[in-house]
């Protein structure tokens, strides 16, 4: 049992469940329900090792300053050794790939896209001014590769309004990894306020949909299922309000304590966007896939008590 215990910690488990999150509102924003289930699962799997693998080999590569500033996690404390974290790593990345080829050769090379973007700023780009990017960009790439298998061409994955989620809650992410970035240490508070910009423009972009508020300009995102967008917009404020709450509370006291708080509620928040977004898309006969999606939530947090996400 300590053995899964280390390798779910080197992969941060709870925090698979935003990726698959991701996955469900991709596929959705292209349907209007589950047309096949085999196939979303095969999707969740692509997403699910990818995601997990992204998040073992950060720990790979990172092993030299985590034995510095987190001595305790898995690879520095010893409790397991660099080459079996380099073949679970390994194995991660080729189930993820394959559940992607046998969903379709468009997912399959959505999940190329990503595995590429996941290396890319795991081994290279973390420590520079693109490995935000580069986060957001794996984070963008999920979605479409739930969106991946709609219609029968390629680009039928990168339409609207996926297109436009994507990319908001891409720039969301972005801002999230800049939260991040120093959350072993004493954050300055410029860096968290930067970060709170591009969080809050992915924020602003999720609420140009479902406002409707590009139609005027002749710029068409896509419409929404729901009677009362105003309401779907007061869900959104209220969980935009709980993510500045705890921005505010971390650029007050930048110390890791409520740097890393905060970046763990804003991680659970996805789920709760994605939830939004899908209720917003299908309105009240998708309520049920929204609701399955905010109640991923659940495992998140009950796993999150037992190990950390960040």
């Amino acid at each position: 049992m300590s053995t899964l215990r280390t390798y779910l910690q080197l992969c941060r488990f709870p925090a698979v469940f935003t990726a698959l999150a991701d996955i469900v509102l991709g596929y959705l924003l292209t349907r209007t329900g589950v047309d096949s289930g085999s196939q979303l699962g095969l999707l969740l799997g692509a997403s699910a090792g990818l995601y997990l693998s992204g998040m073992a080999w950060n720990d790979i590569f990172d092993r030299k300053q985590d034995a510095e500033e987190r001595p305790k996690r898995p690879i520095p404390s010893g409790r397991i050794s660099l080459p079996a974290a380099v073949m679970f790593a390994s194995a991660l990345t080729a189930i993820g790939l394959t559940c992607a080829a046998a969903a379709g050769i468009r997912s399959l090379a959505v999940a190329g896209m990503l595995t590429v973007c996941i290396f890319l700023y795991d081994g290279v780009l973390k420590k520079t001014p693109f490995g935000p990017f580069f986060m957001g960009s794996c984070r963008f790439l999920n979605v479409i590769l739930g969106a991946s298998t709609a219609g029968v061409r390629f680009a039928s994955a990168w339409q609207m309004p996926q297109l436009w989620v994507a990319v908001s809650l891409g720039v969301y992410i972005m801002g999230v990894t800049w939260f991040a970035r120093t959350e072993a240490l004493t954050s300055r508070r410029s860096v968290l306020t930067f970060a709170a910009v591009i969080i809050n423009a992915g924020l602003l972009g999720l609420a140009t949909w479902i406002g409707g508020w590009t139609i005027s300009s002749g710029f068409l995102i896509g419409a929404g299922g729901v009677r009362d967008p105003k309401m779907v917009l007061l869900i959104l404020g209220m969980i935009a309000l709980t993510i500045n709450r705890r921005i505010f509370m971390a650029i007050q006291h930048p110390e890791p304590a409520y740097v890393q708080s905060g970046v763990r509620m804003m991680l659970l928040s996805v789920i709760m966007l994605d939830a939004t977004c899908i209720y917003f898309k299908l309105g009240d006969p998708g309520l049920v896939y929204a609701a399955s999606v905010a109640c991923l939530v659940i495992p998140s947090l009950i796993i999150g008590k037992w190990m950390s996400m960040t």
